[in-house]
């Protein structure tokens, strides 16, 4: 057998393996070490695994999303998506369908700290949801938006997706994190105006609350300062070079920590959670990397990433119709498996194709972003979906219905990036 047919075999191994229950970053591992073994020898393929993990664990780059993710747990376990949504509210909550709205801005406001989709559904199923059904709105609605709003984690800065395929491909982090901020922004506006004609079209399912007066909305206001603040001291910074996404990273985190214990919202027990629960997540996330290290090195022996490259390029066919297709191939393999991990062991083999193809990779990323905000809300593996059932008990049908007309803001975005690439590399070229 030559190395491409058994590169090949490798991965129909692989995905024998996905079936048993193994975790993705292990079954990864083994079947990379097993291939190289096979192919180069034990001797080699034990070098190449030691120092593939070690090389991991010891890089100083990959600090970048253990950082932003306690941030994230910090904001979480302090209540400020609570704070957000208030505020939002008291500004929103008069108008048809304000309430689905405030969770909207609210979620949006929550990203700039914190960079978890299922974290964010979380939060909001468990603060807008009950909110909502104090006021009689449709169970659809409430739970379809609460779901479909954990998605923005995936461009929104500070994303984790975006700090992944930015060390898996080599991008500048602070590059993908401006170009996500437009589109970002532009789906959590159609959003906002999917709610609107949701709540005009039938207003039984979204009643308008109280008019908070002046004086309450202002009051507010300052919750939501403080949030931007940390985020434009964050993203600021790493746009004027002060410094580098690590070093944001803590910034971010110690300056959240410094505002939850200053406002009372933070204890000892608190903190101890929110660094748990960001240990926990970032030792998956490494140990993916890990695997997906080691299964790239095997890959790259049997030439597999360059064969799919040359092939693709041949074909009589558009290259954004070629693209299309690589996009399919993400969403139907973070059907089976968690998008995340499917990115981590996706990208680095279509990575040669799409610079074969001459896209821009930080365009790319983007894109990419927007495809797992679609997966993570389709079935079978719907992350944000899963959240929102568990807590609300709601039958999972009534949650995807519920879904499904935000998935068009979520499409449109993608074929806007199409057809309108400066939307997503405009403002990276004016401010590095």
């Amino acid at each position: 057998m030559n190395e491409v047919t058994i590169g090949i075999l490798g991965l129909v191994l692989l995905l024998l393996l996905f079936a048993t229950g193994i975790e993705l970053g292990f079954a990864m591992a083994l079947i990379g070490f097993a291939g190289f073994a096979y192919l180069n020898g034990i001797e080699p393929a034990m070098s190449l695994l030691g120092r593939d993990v070690y090389d991991v664990i010891t890089n100083y780059g990959y600090t970048v999303f253990p950082l932003f993710i306690l941030m994230g747990q910090i904001g979480f376990n302090a209540g400020i998506a609570v704070r957000l949504y208030d505020s939002a509210h008291k500004f929103v909550g008069h108008i048809p369908g304000g309430l689905a709205m405030a969770t909207v801005l609210g979620a949006t406001g929550f990203k700039a700290i914190c960079g978890s989709s299922a974290a964010t559904s979380a939060t909001f199923a468990s603060v807008a949801i009950p909110e909502m059904d104090r006021y009689g709105y449709d169970r659809k609605l409430s739970t379809g938006i609460v779901a479909s709003v954990g998605t923005l984690g995936c461009i929104i800065p500070p994303s984790v997706v975006l700090i992944i395929f930015g060390i898996l491909t080599e991008q500048s982090i602070g590059q993908l994190f401006v170009a996500g901020m437009i589109p970002g922004l532009m789906i959590a506006f159609f959003f906002l105006g999917i709610i609107y004609a949701w709540a005009k079209t039938y207003p039984e399912h979204a009643p308008m609350s109280e008019r908070a007066s002046w004086k309450e909305r202002l009051r507010s206001l300052p919750e939501v300062a403080w949030v931007l603040i940390v985020f434009f001291l964050v993203i600021g910074g790493i746009m004027q070079g002060f410094f580098t996404p690590s070093e944001a990273g803590a910034v971010g985190t110690f300056a959240i920590l410094v505002l939850a214990v200053a406002k009372g919202n933070m204890r000892v027990k608190g903190y101890v959670k929110s660094v748990m629960e960001a240990l926990r997540t970032a030792g998956m996330i490494l140990m993916l990397i890990v695997g997906s290290t080691v299964l790239g090195h095997f890959i790259a022996v049997t030439g597999i990433p360059q064969n799919a490259a040359d092939w693709v390029s041949a074909l009589p066919l558009n290259r954004y119709l070629i693209l299309t297709f690589i996009c399919i191939v993400y969403l139907i393999g973070g059907s089976f498996i968690d998008d995340l991990a499917f990115m981590i062991l996706a990208t680095p083999i279509f990575y040669p194709v799409v610079l074969k193809l001459e896209f821009s990779m930080l365009w790319f990323g983007i894109v990419l972003g927007v495809v797992l905000m679609i997966g993570v809300v389709i079935p079978p593996v719907a992350v944000c979906v899963f959240v929102v059932k568990n807590i609300t008990k709601e039958p999972i049908g009534v949650i995807y219905k519920g879904v499904t007309p935000f998935l068009i803001s979520l499409l449109l975005v993608w074929g806007l990036l199409y057809l309108f690439p400066p939307l997503a590399l405009w403002l990276p070229s004016l401010l590095f």
